[in-house]
């Protein structure tokens, strides 16, 4: 895959590597249980699982340096050698093997904006690219790099599949391999291909029963320390039981939100849109109404909402909306997917921005407090061992039920460069999982890059809504005196 030529320990202050060895991200060959539900979902195409990250450099890279870094990337991160094989009639969890075809000229290409182009026919090809579905065969990810952006500028797309990576292990990831300086790191390591094996179907099954088996004494400790746990503190286990329970059943009901009629198609088309805001602004906007940048954020999308509602008179109280949770615990591997999922409905009619921000931020507290907030993790396993066409019935209402889905991620604070060019910009545009918009947000030194992924079945006005997205961040923003205003990135003049 992947960018850049820094070497590890030299982004966090420690020493430089001494041993050529690769990073320990996505080492893991077996897929977890989110992570086999979104690779097998998607025999229902509205169910892709499909990211992708734009990143705006400052020059055209050498393509000679462009390749030779992604080459040098893809030992340090020995994942994108790998695809994906399935046991025998889907039984256990999908896993990674080394693909012994594996041909970086088929995953790493270059392109050309039409003469005169800039951002909005970058944009279009960029949703182009995530549309097209990956050859499940191979390592799901994919790299262009775009030029003819005005005033010698570039572009570097990075499509990959969610089962690989969520947003915030890409981030880990691109930080370590994107390097601090523009000149070549001439002492990074440099680790060889491993001889790995393909691993057959048959080798998958065998490595599913094997890790069962392995489970079992750890399972057998827990249960055994939850019944000591209930002999010597029976009341106390009775009351943490009763909380858990009330805790699931709010986890596993639906948001009390009828969706919007405006949204309620669904389609294989997406659109995106870009805009950025000053991240300092955004912070200061959320603290000013007692709340935080992310309540700033969703803020501002629920008001976007709210104001497209009205331009079709079609007014709405709240929407069904999700934001992804990370349960990544400080001892889990780098890499992967490890999130779940928060559902509640989002208040749409609040038209102060004071107030919504006050209302998202006490209702992101809640659902973050609750036990059961990884109810979902609990059934992945099961739903990991179905067939794909039975985890797409089950799992397939979550997501397309929700008018909106948000993240908020944390990005590279520092200068980061690719090939000798500066990444002036990273916009992460999520999967549309059969939701209407999936927006994100991601840091970039002082900057919030907003990448949106607009369902065009659902958002039959994009244009109105994306100048509806630009005013609702005006007016949360208006909260900070002084602010500077949202741009929106390809927009018209």
């Amino acid at each position: 895959m992947v960018v850049g030529v820094a070497e590890q320990g030299e982004l966090d202050g420690a020493a430089p590597r001494d041993v050529d060895t690769p990073l320990g991200w996505g080492a893991r060959d077996e897929m977890n249980a989110a992570e086999a539900v979104m690779w097998r979902v998607e025999v229902d195409r509205t169910l892709r699982s499909t990211g992708l990250v734009l990143e705006e450099l400052d020059t055209l890279p050498d393509w000679d340096r462009f390749l030779a870094a992604h080459e040098w990337g893809v030992r340090m991160a020995p994942r994108f050698r790998q695809r994906v094989v399935e046991a025998p009639l889907g039984l256990g969890a999908p896993r990674w093997t080394v693909d012994p075809d594996f041909d970086l000229r088929f995953h790493v290409r270059r392109a050309r904006l039409p003469e005169g182009g800039g951002w909005p026919e970058l944009l279009e090809a960029a949703a182009q690219v995530a549309m097209t579905p990956f050859d499940r065969t191979r390592p799901p990810w994919e790299a262009l790099l775009y030029e003819g952006l005005p005033g010698g500028r570039a572009a570097y797309l990075l499509k990959v599949h969610h089962s690989a990576t969520d947003g915030l292990s890409s981030i880990q990831l691109l930080e370590q391999l994107h390097p601090p300086t523009r000149e070549p790191n001439l002492a990074k390591p440099q680790p060889r291909q491993t001889g790995e094996q393909p691993t057959s179907p048959l080798g998958a099954l065998a490595g599913q029963l094997r890790g069962d088996v392995q489970a079992v004494p750890g399972l057998a400790r827990e249960v055994g320390s939850l019944a000591l746990s209930s002999l010597t503190n029976p009341a106390g286990a009775l009351r943490s039981a009763t909380r858990y329970g009330q805790s699931l059943y709010r986890v596993l009901t639906p948001p009390a939100a009828t969706a919007s009629p405006l949204l309620a198609d669904r389609s294989l088309s997406w659109r995106f849109t870009a805009l950025e805001v000053r991240f300092a602004d955004l912070r200061a906007a959320g603290k000013a109404a007692g709340g935080s940048v992310n309540d700033a954020f969703l803020a501002a999308l629920l008001g976007a909402y709210r104001r497209y509602h009205a331009a079709m008179d079609t007014p709405v109280d709240t929407i069904p909306m999700t934001i992804p949770i990370s349960v990544r615990k400080p001892d889990d591997p780098p890499g992967g997917t490890r999130i779940t999922a928060a559902r509640f409905a989002a208040p749409v009619s609040t038209a102060d921005p004071r107030a919504r921000i006050q209302q998202v931020h006490a209702l992101v507290r809640a659902v973050r407090n609750e036990p059961a907030l990884d109810a979902v993790g609990l059934i992945s396993p099961l739903m990991a061992r179905l067939p794909g066409s039975l985890t797409a019935r089950i799992a397939g209402p979550l997501t397309k039920a929700n008018d909106l889905q948000a993240s908020n991620i944390p990005g590279i604070s520092r200068d980061a460069y690719l090939a000798g060019a500066k990444i002036e910009r990273m916009y992460l545009f999520g999967p549309l999982p059969g939701c209407a918009a999936m927006i994100t947000l991601v840091s970039h030194g002082e900057t919030a890059c907003v990448a949106a992924n607009l369902d065009t079945a659902s958002f039959t006005e994009p244009e109105l809504f994306e100048q509806c997205l630009l005013d609702g961040f005006a007016e949360v923003l208006a909260l900070r005196p002084g602010a500077h205003p949202p741009v929106r990135r390809g927009a018209p003049g």
